[in-house]
Protein backbone atom coordinates (compact mmCIF):
# COMPACT_ATOMS: atom_id res chain seq x y z
CA UNK A 1 0.00 0.00 0.00
CA UNK A 2 1.27 3.30 -1.33
CA UNK A 3 2.40 5.84 1.88
CA UNK A 4 1.07 9.42 1.24
CA UNK A 5 3.87 11.98 0.91
CA UNK A 6 5.46 12.93 3.91
CA UNK A 7 4.43 16.58 3.71
CA UNK A 8 0.99 15.54 2.85
CA UNK A 9 0.93 14.34 5.99
CA UNK A 10 1.85 17.47 7.40
CA UNK A 11 -0.76 19.83 5.06
CA UNK A 12 -3.30 21.81 7.73
CA UNK A 13 -5.10 23.46 5.72
CA UNK A 14 -6.83 26.95 6.82
CA UNK A 15 -9.83 27.22 5.06
CA UNK A 16 -11.06 30.05 6.99
CA UNK A 17 -10.17 32.47 4.34
CA UNK A 18 -11.99 30.53 2.10
CA UNK A 19 -15.39 31.02 3.14
CA UNK A 20 -15.15 34.78 2.59
CA UNK A 21 -17.47 35.62 -0.76
CA UNK A 22 -20.14 33.19 -2.31
CA UNK A 23 -19.62 33.57 -5.85
CA UNK A 24 -18.17 30.50 -7.36
CA UNK A 25 -14.96 30.84 -9.44
CA UNK A 26 -16.66 29.36 -12.47
CA UNK A 27 -13.66 27.80 -15.17
CA UNK A 28 -13.39 25.28 -17.48
CA UNK A 29 -11.15 23.30 -15.13
CA UNK A 30 -13.32 23.51 -11.99
CA UNK A 31 -16.00 22.02 -14.45
CA UNK A 32 -14.78 18.70 -14.97
CA UNK A 33 -16.02 16.93 -11.89
CA UNK A 34 -16.86 13.63 -12.45
CA UNK A 35 -19.17 11.20 -9.85
CA UNK A 36 -17.54 7.40 -9.61
CA UNK A 37 -19.19 4.09 -9.80
CA UNK A 38 -19.49 3.56 -6.10
CA UNK A 39 -16.60 1.23 -5.93
CA UNK A 40 -15.63 0.81 -1.81
CA UNK A 41 -11.92 -0.21 -0.77
CA UNK A 42 -10.92 -0.98 3.16
CA UNK A 43 -7.80 -1.33 4.53
CA UNK A 44 -6.59 -3.46 7.01
CA UNK A 45 -5.10 -1.51 10.01
CA UNK A 46 -1.42 -2.57 8.91
CA UNK A 47 -1.49 -0.63 5.28
CA UNK A 48 -3.58 2.06 7.12
CA UNK A 49 -2.17 5.66 6.27
CA UNK A 50 -2.40 8.80 8.39
CA UNK A 51 -4.85 11.59 7.40
CA UNK A 52 -3.84 14.38 6.33
CA UNK A 53 -4.39 17.50 9.12
CA UNK A 54 -7.09 19.60 8.22
CA UNK A 55 -8.68 22.26 10.28
CA UNK A 56 -11.54 25.32 8.46
CA UNK A 57 -14.49 26.66 9.06
CA UNK A 58 -18.07 25.12 8.90
CA UNK A 59 -21.19 26.34 6.73
CA UNK A 60 -21.98 27.06 10.67
CA UNK A 61 -19.05 29.32 11.36
CA UNK A 62 -17.77 26.58 14.04
CA UNK A 63 -13.85 25.95 13.35
CA UNK A 64 -13.50 22.21 13.06
CA UNK A 65 -10.40 20.20 12.76
CA UNK A 66 -10.05 16.39 12.22
CA UNK A 67 -8.05 16.03 14.86
CA UNK A 68 -11.19 16.45 17.02
CA UNK A 69 -12.88 13.21 15.93
CA UNK A 70 -9.95 11.50 17.05
CA UNK A 71 -10.61 8.77 19.62
CA UNK A 72 -13.94 8.06 17.09
CA UNK A 73 -14.55 6.95 14.02
CA UNK A 74 -14.98 9.55 11.37
CA UNK A 75 -17.06 9.38 8.05
CA UNK A 76 -15.91 12.41 5.87
CA UNK A 77 -18.09 13.03 2.76
CA UNK A 78 -17.59 15.34 0.10
CA UNK A 79 -20.49 17.07 -1.57
CA UNK A 80 -22.32 20.07 -3.52
CA UNK A 81 -25.42 21.45 -3.62
CA UNK A 82 -25.40 20.89 -7.29
CA UNK A 83 -24.72 17.29 -7.52
CA UNK A 84 -27.27 15.12 -8.08
CA UNK A 85 -25.26 11.86 -6.57
CA UNK A 86 -24.75 13.70 -3.60
CA UNK A 87 -28.58 14.64 -3.55
CA UNK A 88 -29.11 10.57 -3.57
CA UNK A 89 -27.22 9.18 -1.16
CA UNK A 90 -28.03 11.61 1.15
CA UNK A 91 -30.62 10.25 2.97
CA UNK A 92 -28.35 7.45 3.30
CA UNK A 93 -25.71 9.51 4.97
CA UNK A 94 -28.71 10.43 7.34
CA UNK A 95 -30.21 7.23 8.47
CA UNK A 96 -26.43 5.82 9.15
CA UNK A 97 -25.65 9.19 11.27
CA UNK A 98 -28.27 8.42 13.32
CA UNK A 99 -27.69 4.67 13.46
CA UNK A 100 -24.23 4.36 14.46
CA UNK A 101 -24.50 7.50 16.85
CA UNK A 102 -23.86 5.66 19.79
CA UNK A 103 -21.03 3.65 18.19
CA UNK A 104 -18.34 6.33 17.98
CA UNK A 105 -19.11 7.13 14.48
CA UNK A 106 -19.02 11.40 13.70
CA UNK A 107 -19.73 12.47 10.16
CA UNK A 108 -18.39 15.60 9.11
CA UNK A 109 -19.45 17.15 5.36
CA UNK A 110 -16.85 18.71 2.73
CA UNK A 111 -18.85 21.21 1.07
CA UNK A 112 -16.46 22.00 -2.10
CA UNK A 113 -16.86 24.36 -5.35
CA UNK A 114 -20.31 25.94 -3.91
CA UNK A 115 -22.26 28.50 -3.84
CA UNK A 116 -22.10 29.00 0.14
CA UNK A 117 -25.61 30.31 0.88
CA UNK A 118 -26.82 27.60 -2.01
CA UNK A 119 -24.96 25.27 0.61
CA UNK A 120 -26.48 26.42 3.47
CA UNK A 121 -30.19 26.05 1.88
CA UNK A 122 -29.38 22.78 0.95
CA UNK A 123 -28.52 21.25 4.73
CA UNK A 124 -31.20 23.34 6.28
CA UNK A 125 -33.75 21.80 3.49
CA UNK A 126 -32.32 18.47 3.74
CA UNK A 127 -32.54 18.63 7.98
CA UNK A 128 -28.50 17.39 7.79
CA UNK A 129 -27.28 17.15 11.83
CA UNK A 130 -24.09 16.70 11.31
CA UNK A 131 -21.89 19.38 10.12
CA UNK A 132 -20.16 21.00 7.16
CA UNK A 133 -16.54 22.73 6.25
CA UNK A 134 -17.00 25.29 3.28
CA UNK A 135 -14.29 24.51 1.01
CA UNK A 136 -14.80 26.22 -1.94
CA UNK A 137 -11.58 25.99 -3.37
CA UNK A 138 -11.58 22.21 -3.14
CA UNK A 139 -8.46 22.10 -1.31
CA UNK A 140 -9.57 18.99 1.01
CA UNK A 141 -10.02 16.99 -1.91
CA UNK A 142 -6.74 17.56 -2.92
CA UNK A 143 -5.25 16.60 0.53
CA UNK A 144 -6.58 13.44 0.31
CA UNK A 145 -5.59 13.10 -3.60
CA UNK A 146 -3.16 9.96 -2.95
CA UNK A 147 -6.64 7.65 -2.01
CA UNK A 148 -9.11 9.76 -3.50
CA UNK A 149 -9.17 11.23 -6.85
CA UNK A 150 -9.91 15.16 -5.97
CA UNK A 151 -12.43 15.07 -8.69
CA UNK A 152 -14.48 12.82 -7.82
CA UNK A 153 -17.28 14.03 -6.21
CA UNK A 154 -19.52 12.80 -4.32
CA UNK A 155 -16.70 10.89 -2.31
CA UNK A 156 -16.32 9.42 1.10
CA UNK A 157 -13.38 8.21 3.57
CA UNK A 158 -13.82 6.51 7.06
CA UNK A 159 -11.24 7.54 9.55
CA UNK A 160 -10.19 5.02 12.28
CA UNK A 161 -9.61 6.01 15.33
CA UNK A 162 -6.21 6.71 15.36
CA UNK A 163 -6.76 9.04 12.61
CA UNK A 164 -5.80 6.84 9.87
CA UNK A 165 -8.22 6.68 6.27
CA UNK A 166 -9.13 2.85 6.98
CA UNK A 167 -11.54 2.79 4.13
CA UNK A 168 -12.84 5.26 0.82
CA UNK A 169 -16.22 5.23 -1.43
CA UNK A 170 -15.56 6.91 -4.87
CA UNK A 171 -19.07 7.89 -5.82
CA UNK A 172 -22.88 7.72 -4.12
CA UNK A 173 -22.58 5.25 -1.14
CA UNK A 174 -26.03 3.02 0.08
CA UNK A 175 -26.66 2.14 3.26
CA UNK A 176 -25.21 -1.69 2.73
CA UNK A 177 -21.95 -0.48 1.47
CA UNK A 178 -21.09 2.12 4.34
CA UNK A 179 -22.46 -0.16 7.12
CA UNK A 180 -20.43 -2.97 5.59
CA UNK A 181 -17.40 -0.88 5.50
CA UNK A 182 -18.25 0.49 9.70
CA UNK A 183 -19.46 -2.27 10.99
CA UNK A 184 -15.98 -4.30 11.13
CA UNK A 185 -14.27 -1.07 12.27
CA UNK A 186 -16.70 -0.25 15.01
CA UNK A 187 -16.00 -4.18 16.05
CA UNK A 188 -12.07 -3.57 16.21
CA UNK A 189 -12.39 0.31 18.26
CA UNK A 190 -14.46 -1.88 20.92
CA UNK A 191 -17.45 -0.04 20.30
CA UNK A 192 -19.82 -2.38 19.93
CA UNK A 193 -21.83 -4.61 17.49
CA UNK A 194 -23.80 -3.03 14.94
CA UNK A 195 -24.58 -6.34 13.56
CA UNK A 196 -26.96 -7.03 16.79
CA UNK A 197 -28.67 -3.99 16.12
CA UNK A 198 -31.51 -3.70 13.36
CA UNK A 199 -31.34 -0.51 11.30
CA UNK A 200 -32.98 2.73 12.04
CA UNK A 201 -35.82 2.25 9.65
CA UNK A 202 -36.82 -1.17 10.83
CA UNK A 203 -37.10 -0.01 14.44
CA UNK A 204 -39.32 3.10 13.69
CA UNK A 205 -41.53 0.82 11.75
CA UNK A 206 -41.76 -2.03 14.79
CA UNK A 207 -42.34 1.39 17.21
CA UNK A 208 -45.14 2.27 14.55
CA UNK A 209 -46.68 -1.16 14.64
CA UNK A 210 -46.62 -1.80 18.27
CA UNK A 211 -47.88 1.79 18.99
CA UNK A 212 -51.05 0.72 16.56
CA UNK A 213 -51.55 -2.30 18.26
CA UNK A 214 -51.71 -0.67 21.84
CA UNK A 215 -53.58 2.74 20.44
CA UNK A 216 -51.21 4.72 20.67
CA UNK A 217 -49.69 4.00 24.14
CA UNK A 218 -45.93 3.28 23.74
CA UNK A 219 -46.21 0.89 27.18
CA UNK A 220 -48.50 -1.79 25.78
CA UNK A 221 -50.25 -1.50 29.13
CA UNK A 222 -53.81 -1.85 28.94
CA UNK A 223 -54.80 -0.43 31.74
CA UNK A 224 -53.39 2.56 30.30
CA UNK A 225 -55.72 2.03 26.56
CA UNK A 226 -58.89 4.62 26.75
CA UNK A 227 -62.17 3.22 27.39
CA UNK A 228 -64.11 1.45 24.67
CA UNK A 229 -67.72 2.01 23.85
CA UNK A 230 -70.77 -0.75 23.61
CA UNK A 231 -73.56 -0.83 21.11
CA UNK A 232 -75.00 1.62 23.09
CA UNK A 233 -72.74 4.14 23.64
CA UNK A 234 -71.67 3.73 27.14
CA UNK A 235 -68.14 3.03 28.53
CA UNK A 236 -67.24 -0.23 28.96
CA UNK A 237 -64.54 1.37 31.79
CA UNK A 238 -65.05 0.79 35.32
CA UNK A 239 -66.61 4.31 35.60
CA UNK A 240 -69.94 3.15 34.43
Amino acid sequence: MPRLAASALAVALALTGCAGGNEIQASDEDSRFVSGDGSATSFEAADRVEAPEVTGTSLDGDEISLGDYEGGILVLNVWASWCGPCRTEQPVLDEVHTEYADLGVDFLGVNIKDDETAARSYVDSKDVAYPSLYDQPGKVPQAFRDTVPPRSIPSTLVIDPEGRIAARVIGPTTYGQLTELLNPLVVESGFGDPEERPRVAEQEAEAAEEAEATGGDPSGDPSEAPPQEDAEGESSGDGR
